[in-house]
């Protein structure tokens, strides 16, 4: 599969939507001629051969279609079951019988003499009533399966024979124009389970389920490993795989298990063949596929024939398997199975859609692939299990969808950070040669086995890469083929017409290209997709031959080896907008090159950036500050110390403690003990990690007038308070008065009598309340419900909770996608099973269409015996003003990450100028200079490497920590050159103000060749120079002195203790800025203090440190360091 990539190029998703469509319409194609040639052939069906031979067919569009119309109704209508059950199909009008199993009259009338009472037993035929069969229960709930639009909700229904009294399970689907029916029998030693089943069954998966939603997240291995041992100790099969469909539709084996002594297929690929297109799309409707013995004799389906077309069995867990898949199943002894499907979303984006989008939106779903089970004998897997299976698959699902969206943040992350990286090394040196000769260069940026640039008429490899004339080829290839494209993907050089494909061999097969200009061109390169493939189960035994007429996953193995042979891994979608974005950075580049850098005006920017910044903070400041005030909301902060600096008049009025008496007292001692350790733990994250906790709930004192009433309780967002530099200074406390709330539960919980009191009572302190009884169906609405929801207690009462009033489609409250009805369902069973359930965010869509935002309490109903009859659900929904505040905080939160792209921004637009300057001092250095004006010119060198490792320190999450990555090099340096870089830093300044700056430094010292790092130590120097000169006064003077001590630690090697003293004139540096050198989380830092800071750490990162002391007159800072040194004659 290959892509040219126009001059206007389409988003990543179209591209991936229209290559899938693509890959699935060529593969169902080749699935329908597979299968013609097996009917036709028979025992000389030659799997292996076929594979290839249909692949690489030339096209042949006349008689395809037919072919491929009539091998997806063979795969949908086909006309027989498994033995296990019987089948019957009935008219939604008249509920009379259209289609029934041969096996279904003695299965369902035969009489039973432990029956009594039998004298005229009911026939089972076409038109037969299905009234008659059952007992009353059992055909009322039928029956009431008509008016439900999604009848699977309703399943199983227990149904008993009136002839022999026996129960069975009967799964009811839609079909068109009919209800198709699965009756499986109920065996003695299992427990029965009727409406609901996922309420029934979540008990089954709820170990499974926790141990899923424990693991920590970052590891789709892990997250595979898990849910393959969880189902294979739930099912007790013999092995349980996790079967990933890969981007071209071939799968793997990612994940397994099995019982000692069965051979491993861990690791195997196989081709898209494999499982069909329709079968696919099968598991996308039915997402449980169980054959319990491949060695049993089908049934047939007998129909009215009066039906114009034969009923789909799309639905059916009956439906009997193709005679192909079970040969296949028979070859690899495996005689029964239980496969579920993982679906996922179609795109990675998560937009929120309005109602009227909802069903589009189930429609942007994928088969991400398959858990599958195998057995080596016979086996049956009852419905409640087989319900259980199918919802721990759902939950799968979930994680594998948040495994994307962190896989994808990673790489969009890594490929960032080196596009950054490549970007800088452009702008230094303005040629791509600097991206293919440096480190890092254009391999790092996506996964390849080779590149090449050919620029300027030449051509530089890397690694495996096309010798130069075949990339010349390539070139003209591409100008002859792909003229008006800009770039060109493919995964196959062969497939995408590439003449010399076959010169090239399997070591070059898939290919990436960004033309620069018509005539510069960057090559990624990719080997074949057998070279990354690693063999994860047993070696195939040499002395063995396979026979290629016998389907088995070892010769699928060795079909997919051949078709991909001259295929390399496909380029993803995220890997060729890197590819473009640095395709467009080199054309700027390029041509920025050929203008005169701009410097002008730079510092007016970075200054008149800021006022507006600051403005904009102030402006949103005095927001909060005004929010916090007037919020009828509680609202209290507290500083680094944990005392209150905040207090509105909502929590005084709630604690009866005024604002003035409140402010300066310690949060601790205003929360009541039990609240202490929940406090003090979200203070902690709050101040130390910049964790802001949400949904927490803790107890205030109350006081005054108030005391008697008992504590205040309150559910709370912590959200961290910063300063301008982005340290955290103190939390803001954001809260929701729970007390009403709390005793309404309460009473609630205690009363169990007067819960209708409670429940329908109008007053508005009642939260909106729904309930469901034991087997899902809605028992409870209030008013408050009815008033959130637009939807009466008459229009949702005795109808399924999930599913009815609660989906993703089809129902009064639409949520906004499958993955919030799968959570609901994880709430709501969670607390059936007796486990404590806290307040969840919980999202839907009312009468109106508006989403409405809110958190879900779930308890439990418990009967005087203590059996478990339903749930009962709370809502919470936040007042405006907490959502005021919380888009207050968000605006706060916008406007940093705006400054951070502005100052991200500034230094990337720094290094052009600071490129240019280079420049002319290098051209400066070859037009004759003398002695001192060289001297000059190193002078702004120096200067110009200390910006530079400024500007790197930018990448410091945070660079006043004395514990972030501040690096030191080591190299040889001469202690003059330090001196006199930093000395002239503050040149300027001294003229200023008439100040005189006298370096009283030993020739010793000035000569002497050190080791270190002598950037950094010029930073340190020119910073404290810098403060020393700000506050001398007017013709004052500044000294430095100094002092070397050397120590020996070897016979060629000494360590030198190094002092410098900077004294200047005037009552020194204010008190305030010397304390800050000495906090790092000191919320009034200024930029002096904030510099002393940071030179501080280096110094300590140099075992040394910095004093000051203030005489009369004067004050001096005297700087440690530890440095090396070695003699002359002896070298390094």
């Amino acid at each position: 599969m290959s892509s040219s990539r126009p001059t206007q190029c389409s988003s990543s998703s179209s591209r991936t939507r229209q290559n899938s469509r693509a890959r699935i319409l060529a593969q169902t194609t080749l699935d329908a001629e597979l299968n013609a040639e097996y009917e036709e052939s028979g025992d000389s069906f030659d799997y292996s051969k076929l594979v290839e031979a249909q692949r690489s067919a030339p096209p042949e569009q006349q008689g395809r279609s037919e072919k491929v119309i009539a091998y997806l109704q063979h795969i949908q209508r086909g006309k027989l079951i498994q033995p296990f059950g019987c089948l019957l199909a009935l008219d939604e009008k008249s509920f009379r019988v259209i289609a029934f199993s041969e096996n279904a009259p003695e299965m369902l009338t035969t009489v039973s003499h432990a029956v009594p009472n039998v004298d005229d037993p009911p026939k089972l035929g076409i038109g037969t009533n299905v009234r008659s069969l059952f007992t009353d229960p059992g055909a009322t709930a039928l029956q009431k399966a008509l008016g439900f639009a999604d009848v699977s909700l309703l399943n199983p229904i227990l149904v008993q024979c009136k002839t022999s009294g026996k129960p069975f399970y009967a799964i009811v689907h839609r079909a068109t124009g009919c209800l198709v029916v699965d009756f499986e029998p109920v065996k003695p030693t299992e427990f029965t389970a009727t409406a609901a089943g996922a309420l029934q069954s979540y008990k089954l998966a709820a170990k499974a389920i926790s141990k899923i939603q424990s693991l920590p997240g970052g590891s789709m291995e892990a997250l595979c490993n898990t849910v393959v041992k969880e189902i294979f100790d739930l099912t007790g099969y013999d092995r349980v795989m996790a079967y990933k469909f890969h981007e071209d539709e071939h799968g793997e084996v990612f994940a397994e298990i099995t019982k000692p002594g069965i051979e491993p297929y861990l690791g195997l690929h196989y081709p898209a063949t494999d499982i069909p297109q329709a079968a696919r799309f099968l598991f996308m409707k039915n997402k449980v596929r169980m054959i319990c013995d491949c060695r049993a004799r089908s049934v047939k389906i007998i129909e009215d024939e009066a039906l114009s077309i034969d009923i789909s069995l799309c639905g059916s867990t009956l439906r009997a398997p193709h005679s192909c898949h079970l040969q296949y199943m028979e070859n690899m002894n495996s005689i029964a199975s239980l496969v579920m499907a993982v679906v996922v979303n179609e795109n990675e984006e998560d937009d929120e859609p309005n109602p009227e989008q909802q069903s589009q939106q189930q429609k942007k779903k994928r088969l991400w692939g398959l858990l599958v089970c195998h057995h080596e004998s016979p086996r049956y897997v009852p419905f409640p299990l087989r319900y259980a299976c199918e919802f721990l698959a759902q939950v799968f699902a979930v994680h594998v969808n948040k495994e994307f969206e962190l896989e994808k943040q990673i790489q969009e992350k890594s490929i960032l950070r080196m596009q950054t990286m490549l970007s800088d090394m452009l702008f230094r040196e303005a040629s791509p040669l600097s991206i293919i000769s440096g480190s890092p260069n254009i391999m790092d940026l996506v996964r390849c086995d080779g590149a090449a640039l050919l620029y300027g008429g030449k051509v530089w490899r890397l690694q495996t890469a096309p010798t130069e004339s075949q990339i010349r080829d390539i070139a003209f290839w591409l100008s002859e083929v792909h003229r008006d494209s800009t770039g060109l993907s493919t995964d196959s050089l062969q497939d995408a017409g590439y003449p010399g494909a076959a010169s090239l061999g399997d070591m070059i097969c898939g290919m990436a290209v960004a033309k620069i200009t018509s005539k510069d061109i960057l090559f990624w390169f990719r080997s074949h997709t057998a070279a990354e493939i690693k063999w994860g189960g047993a070696k195939h035994d040499p002395s063995d031959k396979d026979d290629n007429r016998r389907m088995h996953p070892r010769l699928s193995f060795k079909a997919f080896l051949e078709v991909v042979k001259m295929k390399s891994l496909p380029w993803n979608d995220y890997e060729m907008d890197a590819i473009h974005s640095l395709q467009l950075i080199l054309r700027g580049t390029l041509n920025e090159a050929t203008k005169p850098a701009q410097t002008s005006g730079l510092d007016n920017q970075i200054g008149d950036l800021k006022l507006d910044e600051l403005a904009e903070l102030q402006a949103v400041t005095s927001e909060m500050v005004r929010l916090m005030e007037t919020a009828t909301v509680p609202i209290l902060a507290v500083d680094g110390n944990g005392l209150v600096n905040g207090w509105n008049q909502k929590v005084a009025a709630l604690t009866g403690l005024r604002v003035d008496e409140a402010i300066g007292r310690h949060i601790l001692t205003l929360v009541e003990d039990s609240s202490v350790s929940t406090v003090q733990r979200m203070l902690y994250l709050a101040l130390q990690a910049g964790r802001e906790e949400k949904e927490i709930r803790f107890e205030l004192k109350t006081h005054g007038s108030k005391r008697d009433d008992g504590p205040v309780i309150l559910v709370v967002n912590a959200c961290a308070s910063r300063d301008l530099h982005d340290h955290v200074v103190g939390v803001c406390f954001v809260a929701q008065d729970m007390t009403v709330h709390k005793l309404v539960m309460d009473k609630f919980t205690r009363v169990e009598g007067d819960y209708k009191a409670i429940v329908q009572n109008p007053n508005p302190l009642i939260p909106p309340i729904f309930g469901a009884d034991q087997f899902g169906w809605c028992s409870e609405w209030n008013a408050a419900m009815t008033k959130l929801t637009g939807w009466h207690r008459d229009e949702v009462i005795d109808k399924m909770l999930l599913g009815e009033v609660f989906d993703s489609s089809n129902a009064s409250c639409l949520l906004k996608n499958k993955d919030a009805f799968v959570r609901l369902c994880i709430i709501i069973n969670s607390a059936l099973a007796g486990d404590e359930a806290e307040k969840a965010p919980f999202g839907f869509f009312d009468r109106n269409g508006k989403h409405i935002e809110c958190l879900l309490s779930v308890n439990r109903k418990v009967n005087a015996d203590g059996v478990v009859t339903g749930v009962f659900c709370f809502i919470h929904v936040p007042s405006d003003e907490l959502q005021h505040a919380l888009h207050v905080q968000q605006a706060s939160e916008q406007t940093a990450v705006r400054r951070l792209k502005a100052f991200s921004y500034m230094r990337h637009a720094i290094n052009k100028p600071l490129s240019g300057m280079l420049y002319s001092r290098q051209a400066l250095k070859s037009t004759g200079l003398n002695e001192e004006q060289m001297g000059q010119v190193h002078v702004a060198d120096s200067c110009h490497r200390q910006l530079d490792k400024i500007l790197s320190d930018l990448d410091q999450d945070n660079i006043t920590d004395k514990s972030s990555c501040l690096d030191l090099d080591m190299a040889e340096f001469v202690l003059q050159d330090v001196v006199v870089a930093a000395v002239s830093q503050v040149l300027i300044g001294c003229q200023g103000k008439g100040i005189r700056v006298s370096c009283n430094l030993p020739e010793r010292f000035m000569k002497q060749k050190v080791y270190g790092d002598g950037i950094r130590l010029q930073q340190i120097l020119s910073d404290f120079l810098f403060v020393s000169v700000k506050f001398s006064p007017v013709g004052g003077s500044v000294d430095i002195s100094s002092k070397l001590t050397k120590n020996s630690i070897g016979e060629n090697l000494h360590l030198i203790d190094l002092e410098l003293r900077i004294k200047h004139q005037g009552t020194g540096v204010p008190a305030e800025i010397l304390s800050q050198m000495y906090e790092e989380d000191n919320k009034e830092q200024s930029e002096e203090g904030l510099s002393l800071l940071v030179s501080r750490n280096l110094l300590r990162l140099m075992n040394g440190d910095i004093r000051h002391m203030r005489e009369a007159g004067m004050s001096t800072f005297i700087l440690t360091a530890e440095l090396a040194s070695a003699p002359a004659a002896s070298g390094h």
